[in-house]
């Protein structure tokens, strides 16, 4: 049965947190903020926190810097994953994933439709693997972001859930790099 084993160790990993916004700055960026709580309720560290204008070329940037950071084992994205001019976030984002999680996806859309029902395919929300780093990208609603920790990221980033989880397998991703 999928849950929590308490006899098993927690490891916190360090989380890097980016907002897509043109208007929002840190004291009312409501969703950015809602995740730094969750986070950090988890047991998990902030490793760094930015927000960028819905702008391709800088959340590239930032997101390939916190890839390239080994400081850094997840990045949280939020905003930017609408059908609107301005929602660029997965073109900026998925050109870095070198493996797509596509089961985040789904998720989301079935926690999400339990809520909004048919609303829930306004979000492209999508999450994938780059450089031993996981990328979640998120819409930029608070209940959006809320249900996607509360539903799938509070346990997937917790080494005691079982029958597995993702922390668990964080050593193993760039496996590959190590047999060449």
């Amino acid at each position: 049965m999928a849950g929590i084993d308490q006899s098993r160790a927690f490891i916190a990993i360090r989380i890097a947190l980016l907002t897509m916004s043109d208007t929002r700055t840190a004291e009312d960026d409501k969703s950015g903020n809602l995740l730094v709580e969750l986070i950090t309720l988890a047991g998990h560290e902030v490793a760094e926190r930015a927000i960028v204008k819905d702008d391709v070329t800088a959340i590239r940037a930032t997101v390939q810097r916190w890839i390239s950071d080994r400081n850094i084992d997840c990045v949280i994205t939020t905003g930017g994953t609408g059908f609107t001019g301005r929602d660029v976030t997965p073109e900026a984002v998925r050109p870095l994933f070198e493996k797509d999680i596509d089961g985040f996806s789904i998720l989301f859309h079935m926690i999400s439709y339990q809520k909004i029902a048919t609303s829930t395919m306004q979000s492209r929300a999508c999450a994938g693997v780059a450089g031993g780093t996981y990328i979640f990208c998120l819409p930029g609603s608070p209940n959006a972001c809320r249900d996607a920790w509360d539903g799938i990221l509070k346990y997937q980033l917790d080494a005691r859930h079982r029958p597995c989880n993702l922390v668990e397998i964080l050593p193993r991703l760039e496996e590959h790099k190590r047999d060449v």
